[in-house]
């Protein structure tokens, strides 16, 4: 009783290997969401519009949904990093962000990541790719201005802890294919806005359709990216043993998104930024992505007075 069963070679499954394994389910998990997603919307739309061979719409959805699990997979991080017109950097460009991620790799033991960065005044950093041989850091140049070496190491600290724990793959898988719901579920509205006349009994069906997609990808970033704040918030503060530097970062970078919201993006993405970027009000405020910034620096207060790294 209590003794934990060795695997087939003799040991127990390492933490790295039940990290892979539990982000590796979480992606697979994510892909068959996504698809029966868009299988319902493919449903609706044979429904409506093919009724004399209503099961097309599922099939040439479920195709749909194929081709964008296989460009997610493989091109995620490019996208995003694309769509925020972020750049790759040297360490001739950017010096400080290069000396200050370097040593975080070398306290945590990982690969040196890329470095690019964002063009905005944002102040916000995030971290994507598919796995730690192949990861990218990016910090926008608002962050680069308000945060301090120390500050900013806390940050990036936590960008890596992303990168160690294996979220960055399913982050960005999240973000491209809710981003992708979310398009097709407006497309699909706008289609039945200016595509001809609809009965009252397709138009419910449409407006259900462009409401609960968009909903649906959100909640599923919402579960997915959370608790992974909080572990990152952790493990950062843990990398380089100043928990209250991370703290003071935060609150900094809380403001700094308030007062400068960031102008060009999909708000789909907002999981991979260590704050959220985009300006809440409305609806958005319902589908925040990371947990209030205050609740997220009382737990590293007390990760200082737990383990006494004070700074």
């Amino acid at each position: 009783m209590g003794v934990e069963e060795p695997d087939e070679l003799g040991g127990s499954p390492s933490r790295g290997e039940m990290t892979t394994m539990g982000a590796t389910l979480r992606t697979l998990a994510l892909f068959g969401v996504m698809m029966l997603l868009f299988i319902g919307i493919g449903y609706l739309v044979g429904e409506v519009f093919m009724k004399d061979n209503p099961m097309l719409g599922p099939l040439v959805f479920l195709a749909i949904a194929a081709v964008m699990n296989f460009i997610s997979y493989f091109f995620s991080s490019k996208i995003v990093l694309w769509s925020y017109r972020a750049r790759i950097v040297s360490e001739a460009q950017a010096p400080r962000l290069h000396k200050i991620v370097r040593m975080i790799c070398v306290k945590a033991d990982l690969p040196m990541p890329k470095i690019a960065v964002v063009p905005t005044q944002n102040p916000n950093a995030f971290a994507t790719g598919r796995n730690k041989n192949n990861a990218v850091v990016a910090a926008t140049e608002g962050i680069l201005i308000l945060l301090s070496d120390d500050e900013l190491e806390g940050v990036l600290a936590h960008e890596m802890a992303h990168v160690k724990n294996r979220d960055i793959l399913v982050m960005s898988v999240a973000a491209t294919l809710a981003g992708a719901i979310a398009f097709a579920a407006r497309m699909f509205w706008f289609n039945s806005l200016f595509g001809g006349r609809r009965g009252n009994n397709n138009a419910i069906i449409l407006l259900v359709v462009a409401i609960t997609a968009p909903i649906a990808a959100m909640l599923i970033q919402l579960a997915i990216s959370r608790n992974r704040e909080y572990k990152a918030d952790r493990e950062g503060a843990l990398m380089i043993q100043r928990p209250l530097v991370l703290a003071r970062a935060l609150q900094k970078l809380e403001d700094g998104n308030r007062r400068r919201p960031i102008e060009r993006g999909n708000p789909a993405t907002a999981s991979m930024f260590i704050v959220n970027p985009f300006r809440g009000q409305g609806l958005v405020t319902l589908f925040m992505t990371h947990p209030p910034v205050s609740a997220r620096v009382r737990r590293l207060e007390k990760l200082a007075q737990d383990t006494g790294y004070i700074g």
